[in-house]
């Protein structure tokens, strides 16, 4: 089974993608997947369930930091890494789906009850996210 599908299925158990992508990766670099479903909790719906950030971009952003973030004050050249794959991830993201951020991607606002209720109405969560949640360690996975 490839690292999409392990996401894709953990998504569909009921984790939100930012813990299905960091999980699913996270153990590879060091964290546990435990710690991972934790770390990355509060970031579904696109950040707490406020439309911005995907949650699988975020996810994928923090497998990045996780191989190649700065963790010594004076590494600038391993913080600029970072950051330009980072930048580098989202505009793959953002050219396979048209918009890094969860509420253009559902076509609702999340944060709001009707937009909420209009998504559960229409299974986005099960139908859309899964394929968001496949793009983003697919292309987490080109840049590592």
């Amino acid at each position: 089974m490839s690292n999409a599908e392990i996401a894709v299925a953990t998504c569909r158990e009921g984790f939100n993608c930012a813990q299905a992508v960091l999980s699913t990766l996270a153990p590879e670099l060091g964290l546990d997947r435990e710690a991972a479903l934790r770390v990355a909790g509060a970031l579904g719906g696109g950040m707490a369930r406020t439309g911005q950030t995907c949650g699988a971009v975020s996810g994928a952003l923090m497998v990045l930091g996780l191989k190649y973030a700065q963790i010594r004050a004076e590494d600038k050249e391993a913080k600029e890494k970072a950051y330009a794959l980072g930048r580098e991830l989202i505009e793959r993201f953002k050219a396979r789906n048209g918009t890094a951020l969860c509420r253009e991607l559902l076509g609702y606002d999340n944060s709001t009850p009707e937009g909420l209720q209009a998504i559960r109405d229409k299974g986005l969560f099960t139908s859309l996210c899964p394929k968001l949640v496949a793009d983003a360690v697919e292309i987490v996975e080109q840049l590592l």
